[in-house]
């Protein structure tokens, strides 16, 4: 029998485009089977191929029967066999993912390569309309000089895939592509399937899962991957390609590096007690030698290359001034003028990473900067200054005929200097209010015994800092005791003091706020930071003071909060040592398990438009930092469509975003997906500030309906998440909640307290149960609750005023095509099987029937609005997509079920929880972006 595992059903749509990714899919599908066989036998495969096709014919057809024999089949299963069975689909699913990512790369270049119109979220697409709006080169230019856009790496923890696993699909990636763009000869072709198979086998004996938990340094390393796969090149290119579409028809546009790449890893300590001063050295220590030997390895690189001879060019007096003091006295580079000038930058660069290692220099290192002695040569400075003797070779090649030589390796390293420095990423600091309130009560109570700082009240609070920012001398003396907590922090912040003066300001440049809800949140921050010299009693800072507002309550007062604290003087003036700019982040996670969906949506909405008046006001830039999720329920969707979704005023070329757990994989571990999904957020920037009114406002009447809609949905969420007596129970019961607790996919604990707690429990494990059981109830409960009720108070016109709604206003559109999506990933089918795991019958009768309700409401709204007949009718590429998985994820999600019921009936079989694990895994694989 031939392998016919994994093929894809082709739903009666030819079209030629899509025939190369059902193609690729069906070849990996075939190797995964013939590696199943081999691997584990002719039974496993012929189950697996039952199973496969009798899930097809279910959902298909539609055939309960089909149903019925699937279920019976997983059902019967020992425990190793539905590992098995488990470990197969989950494969299928990211062998899939694979495919589908090089189908997107292969679209796009077919594209490039016809000639095809721009299309909406490429770079050549908004320069495109700017240009057909009248928005001419230098007002580009001077957009681009004055933005600020980060993607900022986070380690929260929704990525359960290894590393090693990462790395094999990555192998299998880059043999697809060479396939796309390769014409191969026939043994050519049979050694690409060949190597192929090699991959699939060591992805199969690979383990899916870790054994261990990940510490912060893990975390930090797998962070640095993405420098390597993706950011280190691609980003350089990006800005080229800025410049030279800028440049066209002009003299040539230097840009400042406004895209820049932010990190959280090993810098955010909210939640985390294993974030530490020591272990923030080493992440900075880490970044930096990362960061150093690259730029040893592009300057060796570029010695080969240049090997100009004097005798046939002429060069700049400043370049023939660094040939002379180069190192490299050899005969045979004695009138080659470049390499003797880069391995004199070499040399520097070499004495600096010397320099900057001091005790930590390896043997080797310190033996080279012993050899540099007699040259005299002296460690750079800082960036700038190695940036500026590139720059004397990138001018005397330009202005002596060799420009093409100077726009290759020498533009993109000149680039990568300017924006990646010696720190490589801006990393910030963060850490939970409540924190920064105990150690501030400590330090005060030490010194002035009764202060009683946390009895308080907010006034008299920020009267006692105020006075003590006033004040030069330190608060904390060496000569006192403080709690642990109190050592700890102000040992994070002296290695932050300690980063600054090593590497610059830029290395950590942000101090975040979580749980932000008063003035005195910031000026605690500011006290502290003080304490170690980053902020000075005259009021300047080297750090933003950003505060994070995350839940609903908090959101509806940032704007008082930020007008109040803008109005006080001291304040004030550690903003303007920022250039006029404060930041402020805004959370979606938090403020969605708070309010859900809806409401969440639109409090950020209305703070966002709070927060702009108020800036304008005090005459502050505002820059907004959107902690987003990968699912919907924590921010999630498209960056292009959220991004051009925002109040007018809200972007202004200022925007940071997160990149959290399997979306940095998914956006960044591939260089082709990695460089659209940049130009993606450079895009979308530039539209949402330059080609969007900056002022403008939906009509009245649909911020009123929208208040409405959001007051009702609130109402309808709360009461069901928070006021129905067993929720909790259900919850605990009916998701993998406690399962996902075991899988060490993260350093940071589940939960911020040990409790069942749905208010202690953190969002990211929250929404990460929920999409698992396939109900993704955080992205869309309460919406069609309340679309009826408002539909019912104007029987004549309610649904047509929501339909034009959609039509007219981005945010709302927004809103509903992403619930449109989330929804055609749910089953209500099997998630009233995972309800069924709730032991109390009349408990889970009542809560299910409510959500199959809501849900059933929410889908007849959501297609009625957009006016469809199905959910993503305008969206086929996605629909197929899913449809086509369904009968992959199907299984997993009934064999998670049925080991679900023997693991917590104590089976005390160690492969049910492994299998449960792999099942986790397998599914978040299927359904891309779950956390």
């Amino acid at each position: 029998m031939t392998s016919a595992v994994w093929s894809i059903e082709a739903p009666g749509d030819e079209e030629v485009k899509d025939r190369p990714l059902r193609e690729d899919i069906r070849l990996l599908g075939r190797i995964l089977g013939d590696t199943v066989r081999e691997q584990e036998g002719e039974e496993v495969y012929e189950l697996v191929e039952r199973i496969r096709q009798t899930s097809i014919r279910f959902h298909r057809d539609d055939d309960e029967a089909a149903r019925e024999e699937l279920g019976a089949l997983l059902e019967q299963l020992s425990s190793q066999r539905a590992v098995d069975i488990i470990r197969a689909f989950s494969y299928f699913s990211h062998l899939a993912n694979i495919a589908e990512d090089e189908h997107h790369i292969r679209r796009n270049r077919a594209h490039a390569i016809a000639g095809s119109a721009p299309r909406a979220g490429s770079l050549a697409y908004s320069l495109a309309r700017a240009e057909a709006q009248g928005i001419g080169r230098q007002q580009l230019t001077d957009f681009f000089s004055g933005a600020h856009m980060s993607p900022v790496l986070t380690a929260h923890p929704t990525e359960v895939r290894r590393k090693s696993t990462l790395n094999r699909e990555m192998e299998i990636a880059a043999l697809l592509d060479r396939r796309e763009r390769v014409v191969p000869t026939p043994a050519e072709q049979e050694q690409d399937e060949e190597t192929l198979r090699r991959a699939v086998l060591t992805l199969w004996q690979t383990a899916l899962l870790r054994r261990i938990k990940l510490t912060v340094l893990d975390e930090v390393a797998n962070g640095l991957s993405y420098y390597d796969y993706t950011f280190l090149t691609e980003l350089p290119r990006l800005y080229c390609s800025i410049e030279d579409k800028l440049s066209q028809g002009g003299s040539e546009v230097a840009l400042p590096s406004f895209l820049r790449i932010g990190s959280w890893i090993g810098g955010d300590r909210d939640g985390n007690p294993f974030v530490t001063g020591e272990v923030l050295k080493q992440t900075v220590r880490v970044h930096r030698d990362r960061i150093l030997a690259h730029y040893e390895q592009e300057l060796t690189a570029l010695g080969a290359e240049l090997s100009l001879g004097a005798r046939l060019i002429k060069v700049s007096p400043a370049l023939a001034e660094l040939a002379a003091r180069s190192p490299d006295r050899s005969q045979e580079h004695r009138e080659e003028p470049y390499r003797l000038a880069l391995a004199y930058v070499l040399g520097r660069l070499k004495l600096t990473a010397r320099h900057l290692k001091g005790e930590e220099a390896e043997a080797a290192e310190a033996e080279v900067a012993e050899s540099l002695a007699p040259y005299k040569l002296a460690p750079y400075e800082n960036a700038a200054a190695l940036k500026a003797d590139l720059d004397i070779i990138y001018a005397s090649l330009c202005d002596h005929g060799s420009k093409v030589l100077a726009r290759g390796r020498l533009r993109l390293l000149r680039r990568a200097v300017d924006c990646f420095g010696f720190h490589l990423a801006c990393i910030d600091l963060r850490q939970n209010s409540d924190v920064h309130e105990r150690v501030v009560a400590d330090l005060f109570e030490k010194v002035a015994p009764g202060t009683n700082y946390a009895g308080l009240d907010e006034e008299a609070r920020i009267a006692l800092l105020l006075k003590e920012l006033a004040t030069a001398r330190p608060l904390a003396s060496p000569f006192l005791t403080y709690e642990e907590e109190t050592h700890s922090e102000l040992a994070i912040l002296r290695m932050a003091a300690e980063a600054h003066r090593a590497l610059g300001r830029e290395v950590i440049p942000n101090c975040i706020i979580s749980k932000a809800e008063g003035v005195s949140d910031l000026l605690e921050v500011a006290l502290l930071l003080k304490e170690v010299g980053l902020v000075t009693a005259d009021g300047t800072t080297a750090l933003n003071i950003i505060p994070l507002f995350e839940t609903i309550g908090d959101l509806q007062v940032c704007a008082k909060v930020m007008d109040r604290v803008f109005s006080i003087p001291a304040y004030r003036k550690l903003v303007s040592s920022r250039g006029d700019e404060q930041e402020v982040m805004l959370g979606y996670s938090d403020s969605n398990k708070d309010g859900g969906f809806v409401t969440s949506g639109w409090e950020l909405y209305k703070a966002e438009i709070g927060l702009i008046e108020v800036f304008r006001a005090h005459n502050v830039r505002l820059r907004l930092f959107h902690g987003r999720g990968g699912s919907v329920g924590r921010g999630g969707g498209p960056s292009y469509d959220a991004i051009l979704a925002q109040p007018g005023g809200a972007v202004n070329g200022q925007i940071r975003i997160t990149e959290q757990g399997e979306i940095i994989a998914s956006k960044y571990s591939n260089p082709d997906m990695g460089r659209r999904n940049l130009e993606i957020l450079v895009s979308a920037t530039l539209e949402a500030s330059l080609l969007q009114p900056q002022y403008n406002a939906p009509r009245t009447e649909f911020l009123t309906a929208m208040e409405e809609i959001s007051e009702t949905a609130f109402g309808a969420y709360r009461n069901l998440v928070y006021e129905t007596e067993g929720f909790e129970d259900y919850f605990w019961s009916s998701t993998v909640i406690s399962e996902i607790a075991t899988l060490n996919i993260g350093s940071r604990p589940a939960s911020r307290a040990k409790t069942r707690s749905i208010e202690k429990l953190r969002a990211i494990p929250w929404v990460f149960s929920w999409a698992q059981c396939r109900l993704m109830l955080p992205a869309w409960y309460g919406f069609g609750s309340a679309v009826e009720a408002f539909a019912e108070r104007r029987p004549d016109y309610g649904l047509s005023f929501l339909q034009a709604m959609y039509r007219e206003w981005p945010f709302f559109r927004t809103q509903l095509s992403n619930m449109d999506m989330v929804l055609s990933k749910s089953s209500l089918a099997i998630a009233s099987r995972y309800a069924e795991l709730v032991p109390d019958v009349e408990l889970r009768t009542q809560i299910f029937g409510r959500i199959r309700a809501e849900y059933e409401r929410t889908i007849k709204y959501v297609l009625a609005i957009m006016g469809q007949q199905k959910l993503l009718e305008d969206n086929p590429l996605l629909d197929r997509s899913i449809r086509n998985r369904f009968p992959y994820l199907d299984p997993l999600n009934h064999l998670q079920i049925e080991l679900l019921r023997q693991h917590r009936a104590n089976s005390g079989d160690d492969k049910v929880l492994h299998g449960i694990q792999l099942s986790i895994n397998g599914i978040s694989a299927g359904l891309r972006n779950s956390g």
